[in-house]
C-alpha cells in the first residue's frame, strides 16, 4: 500500500472547513480523497467530534466502503462515496454537508435556480435536487452519480437529506459545499423579497466560462 499519511494529513486539515463555514453541526457531514492510481480512498471516521479528529484516524477504505486500514469505523456515508468513485473516475473528492439553507431547499425537493452571477461561475446552472434515498448503503450514491452525470453543478441536494458535491480533489469538493450554502442562503432571501428573476442561459454559459478559463492565478 502506498504511503498515505499526507492525503490523511490533508483530508484531516480540510474536515476542519465544515465546521469553520457553519455547514455541520456536532459530528454530521464528511469528506473524502480518491487515493491516485488505487481503488482505495481516505475517509473521515463515524462519529468522531472534529476537534478530536486526527491524520492517523482518518480511515482507509476500498471503493465498496470497506475499511482495509484504520482502527475506527469509517462514516456511514463511505459504501455512497465508494460507489460515485467506482462511476465517475474524474471525481478525486467528495463532501457531504446538512448545510441549513442547501438542505431547505433539499428538504422541499426544490433545486436552486441560477440567479446570480457566483451561481453561474461555480456551479454553470441551477444546482439539481437528487431522490430520497436511506442512508448506509450505495442507493444515495446511485442517486448522487443519476444526478450530477453529465450536469456542470458539482453539487447535488439530495431530498431530504443534505448536500453532496465533488471535486477533482477534496479542496475543490469541500468549495463547492462552501459556495453551494453561500448561494441557496443568497437565493432564498432574494426569494422572500418576491419572485425570483434568473440569468438567461446566454450569460450564465459566459460566466461560467469566464470563471472556469480565466477567473484567478494560471
Amino acid at each position: 500500500m502506498p504511503d498515505l499519511a499526507p492525503l490523511r494529513a490533508q483530508v484531516c486539515r480540510l474536515h476542519a472547513e465544515l465546521p469553520r463555514n457553519g455547514l455541520v453541526a456536532w459530528t454530521s457531514g464528511n469528506l473524502s480523497a480518491r487515493v491516485p492510481g488505487e481503488e482505495l480512498m481516505v475517509i473521515k471516521p463515524s462519529g468522531v467530534a472534529y476537534d478530536d479528529l486526527t491524520a492517523e484516524g482518518m480511515v482507509v477504505c476500498d471503493l465498496q466502503g470497506n475499511a482495509v486500514e484504520g482502527t475506527l469505523q469509517p462514516s456511514s456515508d463511505a459504501a455512497t462515496h465508494g460507489y460515485v468513485y467506482r462511476h465517475m473516475p474524474e471525481v478525486g473528492g467528495i463532501a457531504h454537508t446538512h448545510s441549513a439553507h442547501a438542505t431547505a431547499w433539499a428538504i422541499h425537493a426544490r433545486p436552486i435556480p441560477c440567479a446570480l452571477t457566483a451561481m453561474a461561475d461555480e456551479f454553470g446552472g441551477e444546482i439539481p435536487v437528487g431522490p430520497f434515498a436511506r442512508i448506509g448503503g450505495e442507493e444515495i450514491g446511485q442517486g448522487v452519480v443519476q444526478t450530477l452525470t453529465g450536469c456542470r453543478s458539482p453539487a447535488v441536494l439530495m431530498r431530504a437529506h443534505g448536500v453532496f458535491t465533488i471535486g477533482a480533489g477534496p479542496r475543490e469538493a469541500i468549495k463547492a459545499a462552501v459556495m453551494c450554502e453561500d448561494v441557496a442562503r443568497t437565493v432564498h432571501l432574494a426569494h422572500l423579497l418576491g419572485e425570483l428573476p434568473h440569468l438567461d442561459r446566454t450569460d450564465i454559459d459566459a460566466l461560467y466560462e469566464r470563471y472556469q478559463n480565466v477567473y484567478g492565478q494560471r
